[in-house]
């Protein structure tokens, strides 16, 4: 059994997942603002299941320390500089690795499409953005720690990242609704632009061969689908490819699943 944990901004999923990738049983709560307060809750969650792990994979919204498992610094969190593995490992007893979520949602998507690609980018849009390269079927280690939503534009004037004017906190920030409650075509059309000038850009140096959208607001990818594809052939310049862009195939379970496909890497290795 493989224990997957993935912790979010405002919650904490933790499942007990077999070698088929199939959920045995599965826990979720609100995740402390205190670092202390969640491993407390955490180990309360894991004493109430019985279930042998033969290891553990943590999804972090952060900047992960290779290969000890510490993060250094969280998304939408304000822990620093925690020993996250060591520190679930005492939990559970078992060996613990610690990973991006937008990677593991990345290597999860990838794996879902039908012939594998060369490259495939990976764009969470959420709370922020967050991007995860997969090369040949595994999280590309060149790119490990590569932050999509950090890419700094021109705004209303202003230089600010792609998530300050393009993640589901902007479009909550400018309209007053969540990505769900709009459904005025003329403000996805504005919306769709403001994807496609971070799309074009990270197509333009990563050259993926896919790309594939995920995220709380990729889930309403078919709101929005045709004003990007149109931005994105409006603003790619002629000398980068447009390639194909999807919608994730599993929103709400990507991270979990590439929990396990990564916990099965890491364990061939």
């Amino acid at each position: 059994m493989i224990l997957a944990i993935d912790i979010g901004g405002t919650k904490t999923l933790v499942a007990a997942v077999d070698e088929t990738g199939k959920i045995q049983d599965e826990n979720k709560f609100a995740t402390p603002k205190n670092y202390k307060e969640f491993l407390k809750t955490l180990g309360t969650v894991l004493s109430n299941t019985d279930h042998h792990y033969t290891g553990a994979v943590v999804a972090a919204p952060g900047k992960v320390i290779r290969p000890v498992g510490d993060v250094e610094a969280f998304g939408n969190l304000s822990w620093k500089n925690v020993q996250l593995a060591r520190d679930v490992k005492k939990l559970v007893g078992c060996p613990v690795v610690v990973e991006n979520d937008a990677n593991l949602a990345g290597l999860a998507e990838a794996h879902s499409l039908d012939l594998m690609p060369h490259r495939v980018l990976y764009v969470t849009i959420s709370t922020g953005i967050g991007t995860g390269i997969i090369t040949n079927g595994v999280i590309d280690p060149d790119f490990a720690d590569s932050e999509g939503g950090m890419m700094l534009f021109e705004h209303n004037n202003k230089l600010v990242s792609w998530e300050d004017f393009a993640s589901g906190r902007a479009i909550v920030k400018k309209y007053g609704k969540k990505a769900s409650e709009i459904n005025d075509p003329k403000v996805w059309d504005e919306i769709a632009e403001w994807f496609a000038v971070g799309i074009v850009n990270l197509t333009s140096v990563l050259d993926p061969d896919v790309i594939i959208i995920g995220g709380g607001v990729g889930t309403h990818f078919k709101k929005y689908e045709q004003p990007l594809r149109k931005y994105i052939e409006k603003l790619t310049p002629p000398v980068v490819s447009i390639v194909p862009i999807f919608e994730a195939k599993q929103p709400e379970q990507a991270v979990i699943n590439g929990c396990v496909i990564y916990a099965k890497q890491h364990h061939e290795q």
